[in-house]
């Protein structure tokens, strides 16, 4: 039987479908709704269809005295090309069964299922999750540990894609996760759109720890904020580290003490997540050679940017390219949003 996603056509994102019930979270049910149930006015190509699917009867009671009603039966599951979990109310309560093997069944057709915060339980009870990587919120951590040990845990990520799972830290982590979908369906300059739409930052690479000290300013007038602007524009030039601290009027220990606090990694691992932020940008475009790319990232050597492509974005630069070959280009977001704006 052809998977729900294999059956869509090649603009056709599929069904979304969320999980509602008691004691459903109120946040992460609207963040589903917000990235992939809002009309898109804005695109000419075809958005996600969603549904809210009922796990426990039509209304469900969720957090806050907010009553859910679902449009659509447990059933629906079976042609959702993408199922979100929400928070599950309990840790400790099993979900119910009806509701683990239609996730598990839609799984085995193909859907891919992304849980934010304490939904992971729920994936890991459908018994998704044994051998594979996830992470959760910090705090549920070790309960999560107690119950499913042969889940390979990733405890500070704010989400980890393990390719039809994804799993994602506290509440505002899943927004990081559904933009990553977005970013995987459509390419990074739809993604990018999206998140204006929500006044969020474009990209949160899902390695980024999940809590880091408050950004701290390093002199007055200048901040962590400054040093990584002046960096993303020279992107294509070699920087040392060592002209980064200049550039924030610190030591180079305090520079790395420094982004360390505010951002959750070094400035060198910070600078390869917005050299391969840059290059995911370039080659959904389609224009530039492979050398150029490279060349535009601030990689003297093809090969090695090849290599740590690789490495973390999971496949080559030319099979990155290929998969946005069909879909909807930086043009046609474009052409689509100036043209209303026209009309």
């Amino acid at each position: 039987m052809p998977s729900a996603a294999a059956s869509s056509p090649p603009h056709d994102p599929g069904l979304v479908a969320v999980i509602a019930y008691d004691g459903l979270c109120t946040f992460e049910f609207g963040i589903a709704v917000e990235v992939f149930g809002l009309p898109r006015p804005e695109f000419d190509f075809p958005w996600y269809r969603f549904k809210v699917v009922s796990a426990e009867g039509r209304r469900s009671r969720a957090i806050g005295g907010i009553v859910v009603e679902a449009g659509a039966p447990l059933a629906r599951l079976k042609d959702a090309s993408t199922i979100i979990v929400p928070g599950w109310r309990d840790r400790n309560e099993r979900p119910p069964e009806r509701l683990l093997r239609a996730i598990a069944q839609a799984a085995a057709r193909g859907a891919r299922c992304l849980s934010i915060c304490s939904g992971v339980f729920v994936l890991a009870a459908a018994g998704l999750l044994d051998g594979r990587r996830a992470t959760t919120h910090w705090r549920h951590i070790p309960d999560l540990k107690r119950l499913y040990p042969n889940i390979r845990i990733e405890e500070d990520t704010l989400y980890v894609d393990e390719g039809n799972v994804v799993t994602s830290a506290g509440s505002a982590a899943g927004i990081d996760a559904c933009l990553h979908l977005v970013r995987r369906d459509f390419g990074s300059k739809v993604a990018n759109s999206v998140a204006r739409r929500l006044v969020m930052p474009p990209h949160r690479d899902g390695g980024q720890a999940q809590y880091v000290v408050a950004p701290i300013q390093i002199r007055p007038g200048r901040t962590i904020g400054d040093v990584m602007d002046w960096a993303r524009a020279r992107l294509a030039q070699p920087i040392a580290i060592s002209a980064m601290a200049k550039r924030a009027g610190m030591s180079e220990r305090s520079l790395l003490r420094s982004f360390k606090d505010s951002t959750g990694a070094g400035p060198a691992a910070w600078l390869q997540q917005e050299r391969m932020a840059r290059a995911r940008e370039l080659l959904e475009n389609a224009t530039l050679s492979l050398a150029d790319v490279a060349a535009q990232c601030g990689y003297r050597s093809l090969e090695t940017f090849r290599v740590a492509f690789r490495r973390i974005v999971g496949t080559s630069p030319a099979a990155y390219r290929r998969r946005f070959e069909a879909r909807p280009t930086a043009a046609s977001v474009a052409r689509s949003s100036h043209q209303r704006v026209a009309g």
